[in-house]
């Protein structure tokens, strides 16, 4: 079942059940989903790949969100945010390990004999499409550094 399906299905509960935050976090990808589907054009239908990319669009959006109002101690405006996160992270595949990561970084880095940080793009863009929906951009940029020095 496409990740839209889940969505709207997750969003008929959500409505029968009087959840507001889960609502309100599941149209917003609703919302995304549909702006996605009119800026690709002609294009159907959204690839199950896209669809993960929007949801973890929403969720780095909210993380981004809570951190600041954590830092400007407005726990009241970051509770939402961080409510919204947990309805949306289950539409995405399970997170790996920073271990599990830095495997994938390490073997990447072999494949392709990288060394040094003129290397750093490829090995990004490599580790990025294996571990899509696996593992945020800052991790796998933080581990492709450490491994190229």
């Amino acid at each position: 079942m496409s990740l839209q399906k889940q969505v709207m299905d997750k969003m008929k509960e959500a409505m029968k059940a009087k959840d507001k935050v889960a609502l309100q976090a599941l149209r917003s990808v609703k919302s995304a989903f549909l702006l996605a589907k009119t800026e690709s054009g002609a294009q159907e239908e959204l690839t199950e790949e896209q669809e993960s990319k929007i949801i973890q669009k929403q969720v780095k959006q909210r993380k981004d969100s809570a951190a600041i109002f954590i830092k400007q101690n407005r726990e009241d405006l970051a509770a939402p945010e961080l409510a919204e996160i947990a309805v949306l992270e289950q539409f995405l595949p399970e997170a790996l390990s920073e271990e599990k990561v830095e495997e994938v970084v390490v073997a990447v880095i072999k494949r392709l004999d990288a060394s040094g940080m003129k290397d750093m793009g490829k090995v990004m863009g490599v580790v990025s499409k294996e571990l899509a929906g696996q593992a945020d951009g800052a991790t796998i940029s933080g581990l492709v550094k450490k491994n190229l020095i």
